[in-house]
């Protein structure tokens, strides 16, 4: 206590000069407390008390990111734990209005059951997410990555009534316990090689240097293990295809999108901070990345071609996509983020979109099969048009957001592939170019049904006109910005 005594001056003043920076996080903690509080005293005379207070507060969180990103301020704070720049600051508005439109889907989607619980529980994984894309600090990822962890399995729970949910759940806690064990492990190895816990700093590069190749080789794959069960790339994408099929939809739409922005984030900032030393772990981790983009890609979207299940087939469309951000991933430079937050931004809109429409069937015929959907789209043309547009984005044609994100991602690939000569690159390119292809042919099953095959009775689908109305906004939006990309490319 005596040694400890001198520093707590120090200590309180660097606290209270982090906190302006930490005001957007603080706002959704005082959310979570009113979100709590609502739910145990006030939903019971107003069922959506809780839901507004939570979009209230993400909306208030938003406006002091937005003038974090006005003022352009960049810092360090709590003891260099965080890092507040403009690459963080757009990450974590991207997270804030994907969760706003989850929220807003869990409200519309479920009515009749109480979510003031979930509402905390969603601001939770979002607080663990907005530290997920700002910290350098091993410590403090691994907090947060938990949070985020605990917090979407009880996501994946809480409406489980069916022995196919509670499955789903229980393999995603099994597997999730796994993969955070392995990463710990990891992250014990790499603190021990380098006494610091700051990935970015010198001394820590410095100690990867001097580890033994062979011991500093496991702790990047444990490391890796933790980030690939979060991202579902190969081979950690085991449990997604399960879970997104037995969760309820409108979490399998949350699961496949917010945390993959924040953990997409991270990694390029790891990668950003490694991959320009010259030393034996920047390269491994560069073959190890390229390989399970290409391992991801290929996984992901031949797996697909099999599936007819609709949310099935989503999961494995998530996977194979991953291996797209991978490749995004690889070529993010510290001033060079806004092809990475385009990319991040399509990919949020168009999965919410495709999600939607496949509740908002999935609500009326009570399954999420593609057989289902054959001869709707004459029956129900602008919900099908709509979809059929999302999932030509998420192949990558044109006039979309989807062929431009793409077309960005690839361009930058292929350009450092044309400075460094590098085989991996070549092999991301054309395993990149072949995946979207094949693509087509299981995205094009759904419009097949929809529009080229009868129906062999009559199906009444009973659409919620506000998720509707979100799903056909986010598709005129890919449309606009495939048209137009230098309205969201120029705010990065």
């Amino acid at each position: 206590m005596l040694t400890f005594s001198p520093y707590i001056s120090s200590f309180i003043d660097q606290i209270i000069v982090s906190i302006p920076y930490f005001k957007p996080e603080l706002i959704l903690i005082i959310t979570f407390i009113g979100t709590i509080l609502a739910s145990l005293f006030a939903d019971k005379h107003w069922k959506n008390t809780s839901f507004v207070i939570t979009i209230i507060g993400l909306l208030f969180s938003g406006c002091y990111l937005v003038g974090q990103g006005l003022s352009k301020v960049e810092m360090a704070g709590f003891f260099d734990m965080i890092q507040v720049d403009a690459f963080a600051t757009s990450a974590r508005l991207i997270i804030l209005l994907s969760t706003m439109l989850i929220c807003i889907f869990i409200q519309q989607r479920h009515q009749n059951r109480p979510l003031g619980d979930l509402y905390a529980v969603l601001l939770t994984a979002t607080l663990g997410l907005n530290l997920l894309t700002m910290s350098s600090n091993w410590l403090m990822i691994f907090i947060a990555v938990e949070t985020v962890s605990i917090s979407s399995y009880i996501m994946v729970g809480y409406f489980s009534s069916t022995k196919v949910q509670s499955e789903a759940a229980l393999k995603y806690v099994l597997f999730g316990s796994i993969c955070a064990a392995v990463m710990l492990y990891g992250l014990s190895l790499l603190y021990g090689f380098t006494g610091n816990l700051n990935f970015d700093a010198p001394s820590h590069i410095a100690g990867l240097m001097e580890a033994p190749h062979i011991m500093i080789s496991i702790a990047l794959l444990f490391l890796l293990t933790g980030i690939g069960f979060k991202l579902s790339f190969f081979p950690f994408h085991v449990w997604s295809p399960d879970v997104y099929q037995g969760a309820p939809t409108v979490i399998t739409t949350y699961l496949a999108t917010v945390p993959k922005i924040a953990v997409v984030v991270l990694l390029s900032k790891i990668l950003s901070a490694w991959l320009n030393v010259s030393f034996y772990f920047s390269d491994f981790l560069t073959y190890v990345i390229i390989a399970i983009a290409v391992a991801t890609m290929l996984i992901g979207n031949l797996a697909a071609l099999r599936q007819q299940d609709a949310k099935r087939m989503m999961a494995y469309s998530s996977i194979g996509h991953t291996g797209i951000l991978l490749m995004a991933v690889l070529v993010y430079q510290n001033n060079e983020s806004n092809v990475l937050l385009f990319y991040l931004s399509i990919y949020a809109l168009m999965n919410i979109a495709v999600f939607i429409f496949i509740d908002a069937l999935e609500a009326s015929l009570g399954n999420t099969s593609i057989e289902s959907y054959r001869g709707l789209g004459k029956q129900y043309p602008l919900l099908f048009t709509s979809f059929s547009i999302v999932l030509i984005a998420l192949v990558g044609l044109p006039p979309t957001a989807g062929f431009v994100g793409k077309l960005l991602v690839f361009s930058k690939v292929f350009e450092q592939y044309q400075n460094f000569q590098s085989f991996g690159l070549l092999v991301l390119l054309i395993v990149g170019a072949l995946t979207s292809v094949i693509s087509l042919f299981y995205y094009f099953k759904i419009p097949l049904n929809a529009f080229l095959r009868d129906n062999t009775g009559s199906t009444a689908v009973k659409f919620n006109i506000i998720l509707l109305c979100i799903g056909v906004l986010c598709t005129v939006a890919v449309l606009i910005l495939g048209i137009f990309p230098d309205l969201l490319l120029s705010t990065f």
